[in-house]
């Protein structure tokens, strides 16, 4: 009895004989007819793989960091400290690029945006809790790889929130603590007192305090402004300018602490507008 040849499956169409680099991506014209783009848009990519090479990059130097300590090297250790912290807000200013560089440019694509959370998570998700218990947390043991694992989880699930709500939440405002200023906070604060010389170990408390709640204010339903609507393409007055040089200015001054101060003042304006909120809605009732 001859064997009868299996019929061809879905899957065997021409789609599939695409080589394994190239990519698909289903979207519609002005019109609303159903298009197909093949290949990926390089330049917001670009951006957004430094953004993941900086969090890597400051993977790297937080675990330097832990065996220049483990080796009673002080010196080295908070030199690679402040460059893991370094790495992070510099994550954080390419984060920011490459979604304005896809929206100036017109090369928004939902590979991109995937690919965006994806560096987030590891840049403004693993790299700061690792910092933080590479620097403090480690020291206190279980609670410390807890607490850390808390900041994971908080980012990665703001992430995932943040996804799900792009197309229906008010670009004004984002819900709860943006990823990239929790991340801020955290690198901030092992930057500025690991630049003075102090041991995380002997902070261990306050860091496992501040990092927790920066991952609970993550998925927190507190709104925060997103300062959105800044038109950076259109005119604004001479002015405008002489401020944008005096903030470099002070920021340059003393970058690690401006900075940390800066996001403290940020991750707390959204705890105080709420509680304002609720004490003006006691007040009219």
């Amino acid at each position: 009895m001859s064997e009868r040849p299996e019929e061809p499956s879905q899957a065997s169409d021409a789609d599939s004989l695409l080589p394994i680099d190239e990519h698909v991506e289903e979207g519609h014209d002005a019109e609303g007819r159903k298009v197909r783009h093949r290949g990926i848009y390089l330049l917001p990519n670009l951006f957004t793989t430094a953004n993941l090479f900086a969090g890597f990059y400051s993977i790297i130097n937080s675990m330097s960091a832990q065996s220049a300590l483990a080796a009673g090297d002080a010196v080295s250790a908070s030199k690679y400290f402040g460059f893991a912290a370094i790495a992070i807000f510099v994550a954080m200013v390419l984060d920011g690029l490459d979604g304005r560089v896809a929206r100036m440019t017109n090369t928004q694509s939902a590979f991109g945006a995937e690919y965006d959370s994806l560096s987030d998570m590891v840049a403004f998700g693993v790299a700061p809790a690792l910092l933080a218990f590479a620097w403090a947390l480690g020291d206190m043991g279980k609670v410390g790889w807890m607490v850390a694992f808390i900041y994971v989880a908080g980012a990665a699930l703001r992430l995932a929130r943040f996804n799900t709500q792009v197309g229906t939440a008010d670009k004004r405002y984002f819900i709860g603590l943006a990823s990239p200023a929790a991340a801020g906070v955290v690198a901030g604060i092992v930057w500025a007192f690991s630049d003075y010389g102090i041991q995380g170990s002997k902070m261990s408390f306050l860091v496992a305090l501040m990092v927790a709640a920066a991952g609970m204010l993550m998925v927190s339903n507190i709104k925060y402004n997103s300062f959105k609507e800044f038109d950076l393409k259109g005119r604004v007055p001479f002015v405008a300018i002489l401020v944008v040089v005096l903030v470099f200015a002070v920021v340059f001054s003393d970058p690690p602490r401006i900075l940390l101060l800066a996001f403290l003042a940020y991750a707390a304006s959204g705890p105080i507008q709420y509680l304002l909120h609720l004490r003006r809605d006691k007040t009219l009732s």
